[in-house]
């Protein structure tokens, strides 16, 4: 089945950023939310984002505006029914992604592959809510999702190997680097980093350095783009402990074991820069 038209739903950062590079790619987008306001304000940012690849001479305004013209606003999931492929990227909370993927389930055409791009929740999991476990994969994005050139791409224990292929070519197309990875907690890319970060925290919480001179060390030292704490800031501090929390659970292991400091700064409102404050200062 040749895929034409695309369902994202959620329209913040990841969905916004899937959204953008499949219209610029030349797919019809279907962008779901559950609030057109919010729909509206992120079409604003690509067009933003648009603006300023047309000023630096990226695309031309023709292709700015193709590319706008391709993202179609959606407040319901029935829309889905229309659609050649969906890629789910609401919040990170399983119960939320298992009733969305039930609802597309019965909506979507039987041959429809379900994606979602989940950081770290089971593939598995979701899979089994639906009558279509093989048609059903992991495809994480990295942020920001224009620039980044990864995608893991998750395979559940049902999965097929066509699905697989697809979803694949389906990545390429959309320039990016597919990688496949088994459906474990936190697969690649958070299995790695979330731990990273998270000693980093430890470090701060045992009063080790301070995190400017944390971070100093690892993009200096390391060669790092960005120092892990300033990253856990870029990420969002709740996302990060919610990641923890997934593979403290999922492999029982104390290694996993989220830093009191940054259950304390979640508490706190303290999540980074979405919030103004995380381990740096992001209000003026």
């Amino acid at each position: 089945m040749a895929i034409k038209r695309i369902m994202v739903i959620g329209a913040g950062q990841m969905g916004g950023g899937i959204a953008q590079v499949a219209a610029q790619t030349g797919f019809e987008v279907v962008l779901n939310d559950i609030d057109r306001a919010f729909i509206d304000k992120r079409l604003a940012f690509i067009g933003g984002l648009l603006d300023k690849n047309v000023a630096k001479g990226r695309m031309t305004e023709e292709d700015k505006a193709a590319t706008l013209a391709r993202l179609i606003p959606s407040t319901d999931l029935k829309d889905a029914a229309d659609v050649d492929f969906v890629v789910e990227a609401a919040t990170e909370n399983l119960a939320v992604k298992e009733k969305i993927f039930r609802i597309l389930d019965e909506v979507a055409r039987p041959d429809v592959i379900l994606a979602s791009n989940t950081s770290s929740l089971p593939i598995t999991e979701l899979a089994a809510v639906t009558g279509r476990p093989e048609l059903v994969i992991g495809m994480h994005f990295m942020n920001p999702v224009p620039v980044m050139k990864l995608v893991e791409v998750i395979r559940g224990i049902a999965t097929s190997d066509a699905t697989y292929a697809t979803v694949k070519e389906l990545a390429e197309t959309m320039g990016k680097v597919p990688v496949e990875v088994n459906d474990y907690p936190g697969f690649i890319s958070n299995r790695v980093l979330m731990p990273m970060i998270n000693e980093a925290i430890y470090c701060v919480y045992e009063g080790v350095a301070e995190p400017e001179a944390i971070d100093t060390v690892m993009k200096l030292g390391m060669n790092h783009p960005m120092g892990p704490l300033t990253l856990a800031d870029f990420i969002g501090l709740d996302t990060c402990l919610a990641i923890m929390e997934v593979l403290y659970e999922g492999f029982a292991d104390s290694k996993y074991r989220p830093c009191p400091l940054l259950r304390k700064m979640v508490k706190a409102g303290w999540l980074g820069r979405k919030s103004g404050k995380g381990f740096f200062d992001y209000s003026s």
